[in-house]
């Protein structure tokens, strides 16, 4: 039974991807419940069908204190066995089926799919932005955005059928079962009704403005636990415990701050609803007894109409919170698209096509990029890497070194000029296909939270066990891994190696990283300081290694220290932004220009700081 709600809507099924999302509330909400509109209709009417036997329940508790007033007991089975035996089926068979239809549509169909369709959705939206878009946030306050919007999405489901369409169908059948005893008896309901829409409007243009201002304070403590948490190292290496803890602790007074406020609009909702409920109580049921005073009515009405007022007494509350609990949620989700309605701005042109890298040669034409700003970065930039070169990129930090990498990798698009491989512009071919072509080692190799097995594999995924530990043993690190185990047992290529591979040296996980690029075995191969975290004698046997992997492909390699590239067929030199100096080392060398003067002041082979001062 519940697999057959729980398989109404399928919460992956293709859709159309949009490069802009809505950023107002309602599209942005529609876009993801478009699969879910049968659904949505179902659960409408079975809400109003729920609310009318619960109206109509009352209603007939009155006609059967009437009928126990009119009839002598002895008689009563008799005249009014088969309709109440009839009620009596309807309530033991019709009714709970009713309700099953209700609360499976809501609770198997609704809250589990719901929820699901805008955490995956808007994680594969949020995937697909640029790295740049990733370097200007928090990746905790992203993480959290993405994990507390679609619980509030589904939460804003739930309420709408489980509490307002329900709310509104019941108002409607009580209204009309009250003129049906009395017309009369609808005047004290409907003057109930105005002040309670009114005391709700009050509410909810207050609560919606408070539970974002609450949220926005959350992720901001999320934000910043998760940095001091992820950058614990430092946190202990520089002994900033204190000041960490104080830097949260502001976060986190300011959240206990805005909830305040938030919780004082809930307490004078609470007394003012005691009081209109009051009214609500006296009026109606009064009415009723006056009315049966006069003759007007019969001690069933009475009857009714106080189970009626003492059941929206009950219901009126939660109403309330559930109708506040919506907005509260809509606040999260609005707060929540300021991060998932991101439009993305690095795409693929319509039209691309993959890219086949046949020979890798690399033309890099008139590019210039300074990062929306005046300076920075690169000017003007021209250099051609034929097929299977070897080059080795050198500079001052600042230089523009990494930025001309991110834009050869498109992390960004260049805002001047092209990059070309084979010929093809790789702002014309799809980004997928331009990285797969490229293997690239950087000097901070940080690895996934996963085993050894799943972070060489995905160079690779397709590859054998075999062909993943023979690039380990490559990679100078088929030994150690055989020797490691993480805390729940795992061991070898199955240990885990902690969040950004903190569990290893920087050393094991540099070697795990050029093991991934070796399997990945990519056509071009960008070098970041690629041995840097390794200790003199690994980077020997590794730098064999590297040299093997160069083999038949295009390289770039940047490095501060000059001997690891000094084998290379050429070396660029840039300053400021531009190349400088383009040559072999001998002939780099005896121009005497920067690069003979990193040569001879280097200190242990690197372009160090004593370099800078120098200069």
């Amino acid at each position: 039974m519940f697999r057959f709600f729980e398989r109404l809507v399928d919460p992956y099924e293709p859709y159309k991807e949009l490069d802009t999302p809505p950023t107002r509330l309602w599209p942005f909400l529609m876009g993801y419940a478009r699969p879910f509109k049968r659904v949505f209709w179902a659960a409408g009417l079975m809400s109003v069908v729920v609310a009318a036997v619960e109206v109509w329940l009352i209603f007939y508790m009155g006609r059967l204190v009437d009928l126990m007033g009119q009839v002598e007991p002895a008689a009563v089975w008799a005249l009014h066995g088969f309709e109440l035996l009839v009620v009596a089926l309807f309530i033991l068979v019709l009714r709970p089926l009713f309700q099953m239809l209700d609360v499976g549509l809501l609770n198997n169909s609704i809250i589990p799919n719901f929820g699901t369709i805008v955490r995956w959705r808007a994680h594969r939206h949020v995937l697909r932005q640029s790295v740049g878009w990733f370097e200007d946030d928090f990746a905790g306050r992203i993480a959290n955005r993405i994990m507390q919007t679609p619980p509030a999405a589904g939460e804003v489901a739930f309420q709408t059928f489980d509490a307002v369409t329900f709310a509104l169908a019941y108002l409607v059948g009580a209204a009309v079962l009250l003129a049906d005893a009395d017309l009369r008896l609808m005047l004290p309901l409907l003057v109930w009704f105005g002040l309670y829409m009114l005391l709700m409007r009050w509410t909810v243009r207050r609560v919606a403005p408070a539970a974002k201002a609450s949220s926005d304070a959350r992720s901001e403590v999320t934000g910043r636990v998760v940095d001091s948490y992820t950058n614990i190292h430092s946190v202990k290496m520089f002994a900033h415990h204190d000041r960490e803890v104080e830097y949260a602790r502001d976060a986190i007074e300011n959240t206990r701050r805005t909830l305040q406020r938030e919780m004082r609009l809930y307490s004078i909702m609470d007394l003012a609803l005691v009081v209109l409920n009051g009214f609500l109580i006296v009026a109606v049921v009064g009415w009723a007894i006056w009315l049966w005073s006069v003759g007007s009515a019969t001690v069933g009405i009475i009857a009714a109409a106080a189970a009626l007022t003492l059941r929206l007494n009950a219901m009126t509350g939660w109403i309330m919170w559930a109708v506040t609990n919506l907005f509260q949620n809509l606040g999260i989700i609005q707060e929540g698209m300021e991060t998932i309605a991101q439009p993305i701005t690095l795409i693929d042109r319509p039209g691309a096509q993959e890219l086949a890298v046949s020979k890798g040669e690399i033309v890099i034409d008139g590019l210039s990029h300074h990062y929306g700003k005046d300076s920075g970065g690169l000017q003007n930039i021209h250099l051609t890497i034929a097929a299977g070169e070897k080059v080795g990129l050198i500079g001052r930090s600042g230089a523009g070194k990494s930025t001309l990498v991110k834009l050869l990798l498109r992390f960004y698009d260049a805002e001047g000029g092209r990059i070309l491989v084979d010929g093809h512009d790789i702002a014309d071919v799809t980004q997928d296909s331009l990285r797969s072509a490229i293997g690239m080692v950087q000097q901070d190799s940080a690895l996934l939270h996963r085993s050894v097995r799943d972070n060489i594999l995905y160079g690779a995924p397709g590859a054998s066990e075999a062909e993943m530990i023979a690039a380990a043993k490559k990679a100078e690190a088929h030994d150690f891994i055989l020797g490691l185990e993480d805390g729940a047992g795992r061991k070898g290529y199955s240990a885990q190696v902690g969040e950004r591979g903190v569990k290893l040296s920087g050393g094991q996980r540099q070697r795990i990283a050029l093991a991934r690029v070796i399997l990945k075995n990519a056509p071009i191969l960008l070098l970041d300081e690629a041995t840097s975290a390794l200790d003199s004698e690994v980077e020997a046997a590794i730098q064999t290694t590297l040299y093997g992997m160069m083999e038949g492909k295009t390289v770039i390699a940047i490095a501060h220290r000059l001997s690891t590239i000094a084998r290379m067929d050429r070396i660029i030199v840039m300053d400021n932004g531009q190349i400088v100096e383009d040559g072999t080392h001998d002939s780099l060398r005896a121009n005497g220009g920067l690069y003979a003067g990193f040569w001879e002041r280097q200190s242990g082979g690197f372009i160090g700081a004593d370099i800078e001062a120098a200069q």
